[in-house]
């Protein structure tokens, strides 16, 4: 192809692309918040999930997306019960026909809540995931690392056992524990297990997608040497996480450092424990590095030797990316507040809860909407019957600055 073919070429996709958005923001002009925002969903998709789990079988006035609105519309006004959630819908009867909702008696949400397979809105979930994954794939990533950054960790929601007996914990306890592994870069859930709160962390590991050459951040508590050789090692992938203060090893070789980075040493270790030395016989890499901020000295594990000491404590810091998933899923989007008892009623809660997360993420994206994430949400919550664009939700007014076409007494 010529230079001059390829400049018409590349002059005509941009005309489309310019075309397409333009059409999508016309298409949008009259239409109400929630309209907006659920048009992103990918509705081919969401009827396979349906079918495969057969979804709408026997069903006669709502069907599954019907269920999935009202439990999306719940989930973004923060709704405390399901009696809430029929009082709101039957006060805003007027405005829901061009939202897409219908009003759903509480025991029909119930329910649908209770047995419709909680698996349509998780493999739904999983394809909202590819979604926003091509739409955040030329971010840029402050540390300039090519490879994939996953932060991966747990959080246990807590609730009373005798009212959940499926999901047992300790004592007069029940929990489940939601295993997140997350995009750092994007701030994207790539995969996301649940499981019953008393399975240990390390257990959920054995389920992760590794990728050679991905890089996974993980706290101490995933220090399982037969796993992370496993797991990573052998499939060539990398891990950061914290070493145990009881871990027994030697120097093999220990390399120069700055420490006015705060990096107080760089060492090849090879572990001495008596069962530690063939869970993982290769050598690791042990970083000592002082936060002077907070005057903590922490010791980082990794099987990577090819980054410097300073990239590999802050790589680790970026691992609080998963603890920004973690208070939006339970703050924003109300998730302590469960709408049934039952296993599947709480997890199709919370895939749905999810799938809500991903499709503000791509609204963010597609719409060009430069905001932080919580204000979206916050402000999606209380104007989704409104008729303004989502791209034009956060534009300034124009202010006339010129007194003379001010019409107001100036008392100066």
């Amino acid at each position: 192809m010529r230079y001059s073919d390829f400049k018409i070429f590349r002059f005509e996709f941009v005309s489309l692309y310019c075309l397409i958005y333009k059409i999508a923001q016309d298409m949008n002009v009259g239409n109400t918040v929630f309209s907006q925002l659920m048009s992103l969903i990918p509705d081919y998709e969401l009827r396979k999930c349906i079918d495969k789990y057969r979804g709408d079988y026997h069903a006669r006035r709502f069907t599954c997306r019907d269920q999935f609105l009202v439990m999306s519309y719940a989930q973004l006004t923060s709704s405390a019960s399901l009696r809430s959630i029929e009082a709101q819908l039957t006060a805003f009867n007027s405005k829901l026909y061009h939202a897409g909702l219908k009003i759903m008696p509480k025991s029909t949400l119930a329910d649908m809540n209770e047995k419709k397979d909680w698996r349509i809105y998780q493999d739904y979930a999983m394809v909202l995931v590819e979604r926003a994954k091509v739409l955040y794939k030329e971010e840029y990533y402050r540390l300039g690392i090519d490879n994939m950054v996953y932060a991966f960790d747990s959080s246990t929601i807590n609730f009373c056992l005798q009212l959940c007996s499926w999901a047992k914990f300790h004592h007069a306890k029940g929990a489940f524990k939601m295993h997140p592994l997350i995009d750092v870069k994007n701030n994207i859930p790539n995969f996301i297990m649940l499981t019953p709160g008393n399975v240990h962390d390390t257990q959920a590991m054995d389920d992760l997608p590794i990728e050679a050459g991905a890089y996974y951040l993980m706290d101490k508590g995933y220090v399982d040497f037969d796993r992370l050789f496993r797991l990573f090692q052998q499939q060539k992938a990398y891990f950061v996480t914290r070493a145990k203060d009881n871990m027994k090893y030697t120097v093999f070789e220990a390399r120069e450092v700055d420490k006015q980075t705060g990096v107080i040493s760089d060492e090849s270790i090879s572990l001495t424990g008596l069962f530690t030395a063939k869970k993982y016989p290769d050598l690791l890499c042990l970083v000592v590095y002082e936060d002077f901020a907070q005057n903590v000295v922490y010791r980082f594990l990794t099987n990577d030797f090819t980054l410097e000491a300073i990239t590999i404590a802050e790589l680790y810091r970026e691992r609080w990316t998963i603890e920004t998933f973690f208070k939006w899923i339970k703050q924003h989007l109300h998730i302590k507040t469960f709408y049934g008892t039952s296993q599947n009623a709480i997890f199709t809660q919370i895939w749905i809860a999810i799938c809500d997360y991903l499709l503000l993420i791509i609204a963010l994206k597609m719409y060009h909407i430069e905001q932080n994430l919580y204000i979206f949400s916050n402000v999606i919550g209380q104007v989704l019957f409104e008729r303004t664009p989502l791209n034009e939700l956060f534009a300034k007014p124009i202010i006339n600055k010129n007194p003379e076409d001010d019409r107001q007494l100036s008392l100066w």
